[in-house]
């Protein structure tokens, strides 16, 4: 495995910290991500994304959604059953997982359904009026710039 040395990426940069401390996690992440539970992301529209997770076998009460310093959280915990289940073959795993999502700025939560074995978080992009890219008119010369011009000619 390869190992990269952010720190002049610190030292050189004002403000971009959790840019760094991103690509940090991201390249100190073990290979061996865990698989449990399949999730999807899509992109719904323009602004809109939804995360879908499979959680067959979790009730909604087992399942806790959670946003905190720009990153999401899903948990589940399955609460013991009563009554002594004899299984012939296991195959719906319902051991408990944390999931964590790293949301970009401006990223919000508008929602989370839990129906068939899916649980779906929807996301919605709201950039800021002031961040939004605006036109500026460009007009001809000010009254100022225009008396200067006129008193240079003459």
């Amino acid at each position: 495995m390869r190992s990269f040395d952010l720190s002049p990426l610190y030292r050189a940069t004002v403000g971009f910290d959790r840019v760094a401390d991103l690509m940090d996690r991201a390249l100190t992440a073990d290979l061996a991500q865990p698989t449990y539970p399949p999730y999807n992301i899509e992109k719904l529209g323009e602004n809109a994304y939804r995360i879908s997770i499979a959680v067959a076998g979790f009730a909604a009460d087992d399942l806790s959604v959670e946003l905190r310093d720009g990153a999401l959280t899903v948990a589940a915990k399955k609460a013991e059953e009563a009554g002594g289940r004899t299984y012939l073959h296991r195959g719906i795993a319902t051991r408990a997982f944390e999931r964590r999502f790293a949301l970009a700025d401006h990223l919000r939560v508008t929602g989370a359904t839990h129906a068939d074995g899916m649980l779906h978080i929807d996301l919605v992009r709201e950039v800021p009026e002031a961040l939004k890219p605006r036109r500026i008119e460009i007009s001809g010369p000010t009254t100022v710039e225009a008396k200067a011009v006129e008193t240079v000619e003459a």
